[in-house]
């Protein structure tokens, strides 16, 4: 066998390996995205990391397209998924008709993209996702968004920490609809595509790209500063100037507002004109949660996808969802000072100080297991300031010691490591 170069000796770049301590955080936060989730009454799907590439390559000049890890076995062009909703809606698919609408689901994907990594951006991570199918009402937007201020709230960040910024695609459509977009009925996906970048670019790039006369957009250079200019609408009624009164996007947006106020979060939503999601299904109310602190990239995201289904040959089913990566919280919260300190969870370290104790200290450690702690029985035969090093260490709350005295007398020496006393407790007999 060929010795392996250091290289490859390290995880694979913008990958990450989880030690323990690195997986007692990431633990911590799932458990705040399931107990969130069940208290929202979503339950838990998972699928394949591997999906059939074509479950992907939707649309032209999305990012997500070209950044897909992908191959070709077997005759089979496969990919890592990039993103779980494809293969949500492929699940609801297979079983259309035969589930009980509205469907609450929820994951907790692992999901890849070869991507250019910067703070809390990688090319794997794992994502919270909350998806609602079956109601066309934004009853549904408003509970998803109301879920991830929950979150946000039990991992203890502040009110003020983090702000929710609400659109509509359609709204969006209805306004370039009537001028800039009039000669151009699809260019909108594209476009929206191009103005998802704007934190990225600027206003400058984002109009670059959509006067590139060689681009899916194409604009003249005027009309292309004039769009840019109109995402900074302030406001939603600056944002509606033109658009029907009866526009029902406008309608939708100004009645989510009004539910979010009955979750008791309206003070940290707003409207913001240039929110329209980089994917090209999205066809509604769309979202994204910033840090107040404008130092991070967007924490999530999500929105309306009603008509992915039916552009994958289903039935047409309305959707909305989002979905919540671990990195970029997992930053803003080591910036406030909220990521906790936390150790093994181990109750207790049993000593056998020679191999005639080990039967009883065996027999010790499977008795404790059975009442349910987290007990570590000491194998080889270390010496005792070792074991109680170690047990401190770990965070071991007690050592159960058991030498050639107390093995002949039936008992087991105890050590609470907090205060130092001791004590005698009896070994279970051979029968348990």
């Amino acid at each position: 066998m060929c010795a392996v170069s250091k290289a490859s000796l390290q995880p694979p770049r913008g990958t990450r390996d989880f030690y323990p301590e690195d997986l007692r955080l990431r633990s911590w936060l799932f458990d705040h995205f399931r107990e969130t989730s069940r208290r929202f009454g979503f339950e838990e799907v998972d699928a394949p990391v591997l999906e059939h590439a074509e479950l992907y390559q939707r649309k032209a000049g999305e990012e997500i397209v070209d950044q897909l890890y992908h191959f070709e076995l077997h005759g089979r062009h496969l990919a890592l998924r990039s993103e779980f909703t494809p293969s949500l809606a492929r699940m609801v698919m297979a079983r259309q008709g035969g589930l009980r609408l509205p469907i609450r689901w929820f994951s907790i994907p692992q999901c890849w993209r070869y991507e250019r990594m910067t703070r809390g951006r990688r090319r794997e991570h794992y994502q919270w996702n909350m998806d609602v199918w079956g109601e066309p009402d934004v009853t549904a937007e408003a509970e998803l968004i109301a879920a991830i201020f929950h979150a946000l709230d039990r991992m203890g960040l502040a009110a003020t920490d983090v702000r929710m910024r609400i659109n509509h695609r359609a709204l969006l459509e209805e306004t370039l609809r009537e001028d800039f977009l009039k000669d151009r009925p699809r260019a909108f996906e594209p476009l929206c595509v191009i103005i998802d970048k704007l934190d990225k670019i600027g206003p400058d790039g984002v109009a670059d790209q959509l006067a590139d006369a060689d681009g899916l957009v194409g604009l003249p250079r005027v009309d292309a500063e004039a769009v840019v200019a109109r995402l900074q609408a302030k406001g939603l009624d600056e944002a509606a100037h033109g658009v029907a009164d009866d526009s029902p996007s406008l309608a939708q947006l100004r009645r989510l507002f009004e539910l979010l106020d009955g979750y008791g979060v309206a003070d940290r939503v707003a409207f913001d004109a240039s929110v329209v999601r980089g994917l090209a299904y999205y066809t509604g109310v769309v979202f994204e949660a910033f840090d107040t602190g404008g130092t991070l990239r967007a924490i999530c995201g999500g929105g309306r996808y009603d008509r992915l289904l039916e552009a994958l040959g289903g039935k047409p089913l309305p959707a909305v969802g989002f979905g919540f990566g671990d990195a970029v919280i997992a930053e803003l919260l080591a910036d406030r000072g909220l990521l906790p300190d936390l150790g093994r969870g181990l109750d207790a370290v049993v000593y056998p100080m020679g191999e005639a104790e080990r039967p009883a200290a065996q027999r010790l450690a499977r008795a404790l297991r059975r009442e349910g702690h987290s007990v570590e029985l000491v194998l080889g035969h270390p010496k005792a300031r070792r074991v109680f090093s170690d047990a401190d260490k770990a965070g071991a709350a007690r050592v159960y010691v058991i030498g050639e005295d107390e093995r002949e007398r039936g008992v087991t020496k105890v050590r609470d490591l907090g205060t130092g006393e001791e004590r005698e407790e009896p070994l279970p007999d051979r029968r348990s």
